[in-house]
Order: structure tokens, then sequence, then C-alpha cells
């Protein structure tokens, strides 16, 4: 039986963020992992997981587009972020 190859998916946050999750980040065992902890109460492993998931060009230009006028990048938007690609993702991806 041939495999079927996952598409990435693409998507926008509610605030205008345009981010695609490449194929291989979505068939990610170590991310379900730490999405499992996440779940089970450690926050923590939310920054490596949006790094699993987004690569570092995306996290990077995710940081920049929640940055504040003072250089800052707020924690509560950032997870907020993450937060709406994680569920979009589980969405499109069921």
């Amino acid at each position: 039986m041939p495999k079927t190859k996952t598409a990435a998916l693409d998507g926008t946050t509610e605030s205008g963020f345009q981010y695609t999750i490449p194929p291989d980040a979505i068939d990610d065992y170590e991310l379900l992992e730490d999405l499992c902890d996440i779940d089970n109460g450690d926050a923590s492993k939310i920054t490596i997981a949006a790094r699993r998931l987004l690569g570092d060009t995306q996290l990077e230009a995710l940081k920049d587009h929640v940055r504040n006028e003072n250089g800052r990048v707020p924690a509560t938007k950032m997870v907020e972020e993450i937060t709406q690609i994680f569920n979009e993702s589980k969405v499109k991806n069921s």
C-alpha cells in the first residue's frame, strides 16, 4: 500500500501572522510528546513545541510580529499566537 504524502498546512492567526507548517512537523512523535507534557501542565514545553512546529525562521518571524514598541516580545501574546496555531493545525490535520 503506497504512503500518502502529507501536505504542508498554511494558516493565518487572528492578528494576521501567516505561517506554514511543514509536513514533517505534522507527523513528529517528539512534538506529540511535548504537547502531551503541555496538556499535563508542563508549560515549559510550549517554547520547544513551537520551535518544533514552526522552525527557527518562522518562530523568529512570529516574535517580530508580536514585538511591542519597546522591543519586547510579550509572553502572553506569543502564547496566544502559538495556541491558535496549534489549535488550527489540529483541526486541519484531523
